[in-house]
């Protein structure tokens, strides 16, 4: 069976790292989790970093982090669906929202609840996701100011997730004058302006953070130490808080090209024959008992750099072990580094055991 594993001491490190960014600057921050999907023994060690708050897009998965630690605040990051309201009152402390008839309803459901349910006004910024737009924000603020057993906790935007667009030191100064605009219409203090993502990081590291946005949601840089901007490792992190790690179930020298009539395989593809093929080239494959079920092959990489990946079927994974190094026999293990999409295939699937180093 295939497994996934996460390494606890390089996970404390990136989080030791990014608190100390975010600390320095007196700036709040919640850990992303969604990419654990509701995992247990992940979620356990994510709680075990001393994290307070913790961010998620599915209710199911902040139901399990309060049955593990009710006093860590939990935080629902899309605007909420009507038919699941009570539910995120009951499991979400915090909610993203865009919508006035929908803080209504929680309004509502954390009446009837006995609580009070904090919501953030997510502003659109240019990266055409959710959003409210800045010309109605003044009008739809007003009108959830004294909607009862809500506390509007702040504003926030979210930026790269969908078009592309980055943050930039002048969409962060747009962000805080929507802060100074409200406050002074209405005469009150927002605590929070939530400024991003784990794509934000570059920027707060380079100091061109706007003081006014005090408030980041990260997932990504925690588990990957990405940096977005530039696609490397921000100095300092690791990039490889998950392996992945295969098991080799058949090795067998085989032909590089596929004899017979060609049709479409069962994963929709058609092999394009190349007329000048050689026939009698081959190569040494080995199969590994994972596939598409799990995982996309572009988004993990062997750790033996002299492997390559050749394709991959619904449950097997086939490889080109040619020419590598190393003397590959059956039971072995292949090492692959996952970037982020790859960990969240791999950690949504049953099929996938996860495990801790």
């Amino acid at each position: 069976m295939a497994f996934i594993k996460l390494y606890r001491k390089k996970l404390e490190e990136n989080y030791s790292f990014l608190n100390n960014i975010f600390e320095s600057r007196n700036i709040e921050w919640g850990v992303v989790t969604k990419l654990l999907c509701g995992n247990t023994i992940y979620l356990k060690e994510i709680i075990a970093l001393g994290v307070r708050e913790m961010h998620d897009s599915r209710i199911s998965n902040l139901k399990k982090i309060k049955a593990l630690d009710p006093t860590i605040q939990t935080v629902y990051i899309k605007p909420p669906a009507k038919r699941s309201i009570d539910r995120i009152v009951s499991y979400a402390d915090v909610s993203f929202n865009t919508e006035i008839d929908t803080i209504k309803m929680l309004s509502q459901a954390a009446k009837k609840q006995n609580k009070t349910h904090k919501v953030i006004i997510m502003i659109e910024m240019g990266d055409l996701r959710e959003g409210v737009m800045g010309e109605e924000l003044v009008e739809f603020y007003g009108s959830i100011l004294s909607l009862a057993n809500i506390e509007i906790l702040g504003i926030g935007t979210n930026l790269n997730c969908l078009s592309g667009i980055m943050p930039t030191q002048d969409k962060l100064i747009q962000l805080s004058l929507y802060k100074q605009l409200i406050e002074a219409k209405f005469n009150i203090k927002i605590p929070w302006v939530s400024g991003g993502t784990s794509v934000a990081i570059p920027l707060i590291l380079k100091n061109a953070r706007p003081m006014a946005v005090n408030h980041f949601r990260v997932g990504e840089a925690l588990f990957f130490g990405k940096d977005l901007f530039t696609g490397e490792t921000i100095k300092g992190m690791h990039n490889d808080v998950f392996k992945l790690y295969s098991e080799i179930i058949e090795i067998t020298e085989k032909p590089d090209t596929p004899t017979g009539e060609l049709g479409e395989s069962g994963v929709g593809n058609t092999y394009v024959m190349d007329d000048n093929a050689d026939l009698g080239v081959t190569s040494l494959r080995a199969i590994l008992d994972i596939g598409l079920l799990d995982m996309q092959p572009q988004y993990i990489e062997a750790e033996d750099l002299d492997i390559t990946i050749v394709d991959a079927s619904s449950d097997m994974l086939v490889i080109d072990i040619s020419n590598s190094k190393k003397k590959y026999k059956i039971g072995d293990l292949v090492s692959f580094k996952i970037q982020y999409m790859g960990a969240l295939y791999l950690l949504n699937s049953d099929y996938i055991e996860k495990t801790i180093g």
